[in-house]
């Protein structure tokens, strides 16, 4: 998996390119928390126009960040969501709590 990451107006955008899977999670993971320590935000926005896969592992991933960017008074966001990883959102309600931007 590979990161490039934008701060604009305490608006932060990670784009993620490759696969959020088991082998993928740890490293994903460690950036994003990385990146959430580093900066002052009040929205984060994943953009998974890069992302051609997604298994439950990458779910709690996403809710685990979910869960750090809340208690921070923030708001998690995604864009650019192929179709696989959309009915993954879909099926497993992560569009409930994660906004689609």
């Amino acid at each position: 998996m590979d990161f490039s990451t934008t701060l604009n107006r305490g608006e932060i955008v990670i784009a993620l390119d490759g696969e959020l899977d088991e082998k993928t999670a740890a490293q994903t993971r460690d950036y994003l928390d990385k990146r959430l320590r580093e900066s002052t935000y009040h929205r984060v926005i994943l953009d998974f126009a890069k992302v051609s896969f997604m298994d439950s592992t990458g779910i709690g991933v996403l809710l685990g960040r979910y869960k750090k960017v809340s208690e921070n008074g923030a708001e998690l966001c995604v864009k650019n969501v192929n179709r696989q990883i959309d009915k993954v959102f879909r099926i497993s309600g992560l569009y409930q709590i994660i906004k689609a931007v």
